[in-house]
């Protein structure tokens, strides 16, 4: 129980940090946070693999530059839709 929630602040962390960098709001708050950590932390398992420090299940750097991938893209993807 306790690995699951700690499992997703470290998610919430990453995905904040990665919202933070790119400078743009990820839409959903804490919970989009969370997601865009956790898929990040996906994504940059399979594009970089597992390297560098790992917390709770996530390896930071990986998981870290997943997250600049998916906050990216999910950015562009609501700009192009305000837009049309």
């Amino acid at each position: 129980m306790f690995s699951f929630l700690w499992f997703l602040i470290i998610g919430g962390i990453i995905g904040w940090l990665a919202g933070a960098i790119l400078g743009r709001d990820i839409p959903g708050g804490v919970v989009g946070n969370i997601i865009a950590g956790i898929i990040g932390a996906w994504i940059g398992g399979k594009l970089l693999g597992q390297w560098g420090w790992k917390v709770s299940d996530f390896y930071v750097f990986p998981a870290l530059i997943g997250a600049l991938i998916f906050v990216f893209i999910i950015s562009l993807l609501l700009k192009s839709m305000r837009k049309g």
